[in-house]
């Protein structure tokens, strides 16, 4: 399936990936996939009861893109392992990013993690966490980051990226460039950040850069304001920092995602409106938005808007869509 032939809604719908509420397909869900053409959809612990129901949800959810003509949907999970693992018994619950002794332990947790993962449909892990924790106790990251040595951090994150994806799970690193040396939570507010680009080059991009070089499938951006590196908007919004930096210097041309734009370091600064025409201006391909509420049809009438009106973001959303359709095309074939 090519996006060459897409309805404009459809192309609108591609870039967007979104929380919806319940463990069983509903008319929300038939809202998100039928009229707003999404392209993924994001599984949260409200969303999971077993592994029946989980493979039903998702089965039933595919099922429903095909009628509609759509391309497979990406199922993606949040599934690190310790403090950030949706999946629990009778699925495999693991100690952690930060309690892993080496790269046996990444590649068992990769292995597992993978099987259990395809067995129910899920396609895609927003996982490894890439960021470089600060030394000692108080940086954020620290209770899932692999370390604070960026080679360790890579070694044991290399490994995840390809054994999940060696097994047909789509790897997602996180949170682009770097969010270890943070202290305050995106999720309630917008951090700063003053490193230096030499300090983020020697410390911070290290892993990404390898991830790049080993195919990971997707990069998400972090919610945070790289001061130095631009100094108005976060990594999610920022044409500096995804456009130029990530996808021109680094050279990634695989499908980058912002982090949830319902997280208060959006909310609280930008309106949707706002995100939206930054995230197609910076060529990220997806948008996330975890949360059922108003702001995903915004979302989704913005991109519509933009892409339909505008010439250069038309171009723009060909390229995005051309990015989608090739990893769709590599990882979820056999669903087409």
């Amino acid at each position: 399936m090519t996006h060459l032939k897409f309805t404009p809604a459809q192309k609108a719908g591609q870039r967007l990936m979104v929380g919806f509420e319940g463990a069983h397909f509903n008319s929300d869900l038939a809202f998100l996939i039928d009229t707003l053409k999404v392209g993924g959809l994001i599984l949260f612990s409200q969303n999971i009861v077993d592994p029946d129901q989980v493979r039903e949800l998702c089965s039933t959810a595919q099922t429903r893109a095909k009628a509609c003509g759509q391309p497979p949907l990406f199922i993606a999970i949040d599934q690190e392992g310790g403090k950030v693992a949706r999946l629990k018994t009778p699925f495999t619950e693991f100690a952690g990013n930060p309690r892993m002794r080496g790269i046996d332990d990444a590649a068992l947790f990769a292995d597992v993690t993978s099987r259990e993962l395809g067995s129910v449909g899920i396609n895609m892990n927003m996982a490894p966490v890439l960021d470089v924790a600060l030394p000692g106790p108080e940086g954020i990251m620290r209770d899932r980051a692999f370390g604070d040595d960026p080679a360790r951090v890579t070694e044991l994150g290399i490994t995840v990226i390809q054994d999940l994806q060696a097994k047909g799970i789509m790897a997602v690193a996180k949170h682009f460039p770097g969010i270890g040396k943070t202290q305050l939570d995106s999720h309630h507010d917008l951090p700063f950040l003053d490193a230096s680009m030499n300090v983020l080059e020697k410390e911070d991009l290290p892993p990404f850069v390898a991830a790049i070089e080993k195919e990971v499938a997707g990069i998400m951006l972090s919610h945070i304001c790289y001061r130095q590196l631009d100094e108005e908007w976060p990594a999610s919004l920022s044409v500096k920092i995804a456009g130029e930096l990530l996808r021109k210097r680094i050279g990634f041309q695989g499908v980058v995602m912002t982090d949830d734009l319902d997280m208060g370091a959006i909310t609280r600064h930008f309106t949707v409106t706002q995100a939206v025409r930054r995230v197609l201006a910076a060529e990220i391909d997806i948008a996330l938005i975890c949360h059922k509420g108003p702001a995903i049809e915004t979302a989704f009438e913005e991109i519509l808007h933009l892409t339909t009106d505008d010439p250069a973001a038309k171009a723009a959303n060909d390229r995005s869509l051309s990015r989608i359709m090739k990893l769709k095309a590599v990882y979820l074939s056999g669903l087409y």
